[in-house]
């Protein structure tokens, strides 16, 4: 008996999709979305809650300042540096030129949780704090918000809990700052998650069930538990609109970085965006906050690994998170564990495919050669996740589908960045585990 996926048998898939072929074999590709297209007017309104979500940070400064001293100004915020060493090295290495300047946004350093997740985490955190305390008229947004670490708001927040399915950064960042609130939180983690990250959440005193499968199950078991318990917030990644918010709000940040650098975007000099994919909540709320600012002038692309390419999948088949990387016969087996993910959001891929201009994929190899290099030449260091992004503006000018994207919107001058995801917060002996094997590749 043949084997169904969604619909059809793997044959009809094939015959369907040209690349699934070296999808299935684990090959580097580039695919180029044929649907892209600019915001449209649903996209446009939803738009209006990044004003929202900036609104909501400001009032949190002053707890933010209070509770972790060392962020001075009290906003969570990278910064975004040019990595001109790391370019020379990618040419020589790879053998191949890359016009335009490489830029990393370091949210490998963000602040609290050390990831990229720290952006829509810990805004969805601290948003349902607010609205907890408004609602029984223990804050009033005129009040100043460093009232919030007292003990009375911590006795408040604990008769509530929050809960998350993470991979692990999600996990770090909720748990981190639900705990400094007082929130009792659960992170359901999948088997790929790394112990040293479940480690670190059960001594900020949050609850880690931890699950043999991947993240598929581990946010199906978090949705099912906190459906039984009307005190329990379950954070969902894979369709949170106030998740995709936080992470919208950082292309506020970036153009004023940009500004700030005397670096234009518009038609002569585009920005090209890459940014690590898992269940793709991240890397869709910043696409649309770019796309909101620079509309066609910017250009955004998903880099996956090899061995879990499931937005990639999503988007090609148009079955989003009906269809799975083990469906097609992919293992999902990483060293990339924050990418590691069978199935993407449906959300993301069904309400704002048209905003992402294609996917890489790329090979644990790489991750680990890049890692080892940025060390070396930058003294940079982020977890292999984080690296995804490097193979982007390589991959852009190496094959000839990046050429002729290149060709077709006649592209000379582009300034390309990286977007770091993960790194601060790893332990010292981690970091020296990752550098043994990398050591492998080169």
């Amino acid at each position: 008996m043949k084997k169904f996926i969604a619909g059809k048998t793997m044959d009809e898939w094939l015959n369907d999709l040209a690349l699934l072929k070296d999808i299935i074999n684990y090959k580097e590709i580039l695919w180029i979305n044929p649907d892209n297209k600019h915001l449209n007017k649903r996209q446009k309104n939803i738009a209006k809650k990044i004003i929202e979500a900036e609104e909501t940070l400001e009032r949190f400064i002053p707890y933010i300042k209070k509770v972790f001293p060392e962020i001075k100004d009290g906003i969570i915020e990278s910064s975004l540096i040019k990595v001109e060493k790391m370019k020379g090295f990618i040419e020589e290495y790879f053998k191949q030129e890359i016009r335009g300047d490489i830029y990393l946004k370091c949210d490998n350093n963000l602040p609290i949780a050390g990831s990229i997740k720290a952006r829509g985490g810990i805004y969805e955190v601290l948003k349902h704090a607010e609205e907890l305390a408004l609602q029984h008229n223990l804050l009033r947004k005129t009040d100043n918000y460093a009232k919030l670490a007292n003990n009375n708001f911590r006795e408040f927040f604990s008769k509530y809990q929050i809960a998350v399915g993470s991979t692990g950064n999600l996990g770090l960042s909720i748990g981190i700052m639900g705990s400094q609130l007082g929130l009792k939180t659960t992170v359901h983690m999948s088997a790929d998650a790394k112990e040293w990250k479940k480690e670190l959440l059960r001594k900020k005193g949050v609850n880690v069930i931890e699950y043999r499968s991947d993240y598929s199950k581990a946010i199906i078991e978090g949705r099912r538990e906190s459906t039984m318990n009307n005190k329990c917030y379950f954070i969902d990644d894979e369709k949170s609109l106030d998740l995709f918010m936080g992470y919208a709000l950082a292309a506020k940040r970036l153009k004023k970085q940009l500004d700030k650098m005397n670096i234009k975007v518009n038609k002569r000099n585009p920005l090209f965006v890459y940014l690590p994919c898992g269940v793709g909540g991240a890397p869709g709320g910043i696409t649309f906050g770019l796309k909101n600012i620079y509309r066609e002038n910017v250009h955004c692309f998903f880099v996956e690994p090899t061995h879990a390419p499931s937005m990639l999948l999503g988007l090609m088949t148009e079955k989003h998170n009906k269809v799975s990387v083990q469906d097609f016969g992919i293992d999902n087996i990483t060293e990339a564990d924050g990418l590691a993910v069978g199935k993407p959001s449906g959300f993301i891929g069904k309400e704002f495919s048209n905003l992402i201009n294609g996917v890489f994929t790329v090979n644990d190899k790489n991750l680990f050669v890049m890692l080892n290099s940025l060390k070396k030449y930058e003294d940079i260091f982020m977890e292999p996740s984080a690296q995804a992004g490097f193979i982007g503006p390589l991959r852009l000018y190496k094959l000839n589908t990046g050429k002729a994207y290149i060709n077709k919107y006649k592209i000379k001058n582009i300034n390309h960045i990286i977007w770091g995801t993960g790194g601060l917060l790893v332990p010292q002996i981690e970091k020296e585990k990752y550098y043994i094997n990398s050591e492998i590749y080169l």
